[in-house]
């Protein structure tokens, strides 16, 4: 059965109804003879990530092979979920309503959604934010369609190298057939330089897509490209890491003008690749340019607090150009489980694991350096996945890992000596884990 412990304000009530004035009172009716009298033998108190890997450790021992450990990167990583964003997202009232087409018909799903976009601004800086998209790949391209529509340019995108190559096939997909080039900036050092941004620059550029942190785990100059587009009157668009943002600073603080990510780091199981989760915020003039429903909040006719969907774009609603994007529903399910995410961890419990993944993430890196003599493919600055030279093939790195139990991925091919294999580091990675891994790795 679920348990969640009794607070002491919990604690005092029940025993003021029982007439106890003490738990020991309570329980002095017990015959002493039948009291525990030697003090239990436990090991020191775990906390919920320890303990949940302490009984798969045990679990892993009925079994012919243990877990893998998981050190995959590029979008999709093993992060700790708390019991509670299970527990609370398998209600029924959820999960058997999630997708409203009347917004009438379920004030709770409105609600959550309402308070997921708070998260999201908040979580961003931004001034409004919808209620999700299908995934990263796909807010990214909505992104880029939002930034033609409050431009009005409709000639030129401009993508950084850097950015995740499959939400980079995706912008050119959407793009190949309404006449827009899609113009990828090479990032040879790991990140881009400003001044070739610049260059590609022009009149006819809608935006500007950049990612932080990028594919490659480094941090981009952030300030200096979302400068060079505002100065060629193109919008700058972020693709973000969203638990980075425990450290790193928001989209808003360094002006970007729409921000979009994968939400799967948000309390959402890596779980085959998908279903998954598109977030999507913006500055609040582009609110009636932006894809996809946005819930708001208003009175009814009782005083009372409600909830309705304000903006959506609905098939029968969609009018050729005139559209603001085809799609016409939500993640609803993932975004409930980001918003209890979120809301479990409040600000301080998101600094922590950022900073856990930060710290881990350089420990490894240091580690691989100096005892296995892996060295980082680029040298800059990263948050919690980096690349490594792979001196003999990504294919014999990444062989030699999965037969000592560990996963890694996906490849970095830039071609010649420049191949080398990505590596995320989460809060989840134990020292020992760590370690094992270099271990394995070291020649």
């Amino acid at each position: 059965m679920a348990y969640l412990f009794n607070t002491a304000a919990q604690q005092r009530r029940m025993l003021d109804a029982v007439g106890a004035a003490t738990l020991d009172e309570l329980f002095d009716q017990i015959p002493a003879k039948l009291r525990l009298g030697r003090p239990l033998d436990l090991p020191p108190p775990l906390t919920e990530i320890e303990l949940e890997s302490h009984l798969r450790g045990l679990a892993a021992r009925n079994v012919g092979q243990p877990e893998r450990v998981c050190f995959l990167g590029g979008g999709s990583y093993d992060h700790f979920i708390p019991a509670a964003v299970d527990a609370i997202a398998s209600r029924s009232e959820f999960y058997t309503a999630y997708t409203p087409y009347q917004a009438e018909a379920s004030q709770g799903s409105l609600q959550a959604f309402f308070e997921f976009q708070t998260l999201i601004c908040q979580l961003t800086g931004m001034g409004v934010s919808n209620a999700s998209l299908y995934e990263g790949g796909t807010a990214v391209s909505e992104a880029a369609f939002m930034a033609m529509r409050v431009t009005g340019r409709h000639k030129k995108v401009a993508v950084l190298e850097s950015v995740h190559p499959e939400y980079r096939l995706v912008v050119e997909t959407y793009l190949q057939q309404v006449g827009c080039d899609v113009v990828v900036i090479p990032t040879p050092g790991g990140i881009a330089a400003p001044d070739a941004v610049r260059q590609v620059l022009d009149d006819q550029t809608a935006c500007l897509v950049v990612q932080h942190p990028n594919f490659f785990g480094a941090l981009e100059p952030t300030r200096e490209l979302t400068a060079a587009a505002q100065a060629a009157g193109a919008l700058a668009v972020v693709s973000f890491d969203p638990l980075s943002l425990g450290l790193l600073a928001r989209p808003a603080d360094y002006a970007a003008d729409i921000a979009v990510a994968e939400g799967q780091a948000l309390g959402i199981p890596m779980q085959y690749g998908g279903p998954y989760l598109g977030l999507l915020a913006c500055r609040e003039e582009f609110v009636r340019k932006m894809p996809g429903r946005l819930i708001g909040q208003t009175v009814d006719r009782m005083g009372r607090r409600c909830f309705v969907l304000n903006l959506q774009a609905r098939e029968q609603h969609i009018r050729r150009e005139k559209a603001t994007s085809n799609i016409c529903t939500n993640q609803g399910l993932m975004a409930l489980r980001a918003a209890v995410y979120l809301a479990l961890l409040g600000p301080a419990g998101l600094r922590e694991a950022a900073e856990l993944c930060c710290r881990k993430a350089h420990y490894a890196a240091g580690q691989l350096a100096q005892r296995a003599g892996l060295r980082l493919l680029f040298d800059q600055p990263f948050f919690k996945e980096f690349v490594v030279h792979a001196p003999h093939g990504a294919a014999s790195l990444i062989s030699r890992a999965r037969q000592a139990g560990f996963d890694l991925g996906p490849v970095v091919a830039a071609g010649g000596e420049r191949e080398g294999v990505l590596v995320a580091v989460t809060e989840k990675r134990s020292r020992d884990e760590i370690d094992r891994l270099v271990a394995a790795l070291t020649p």
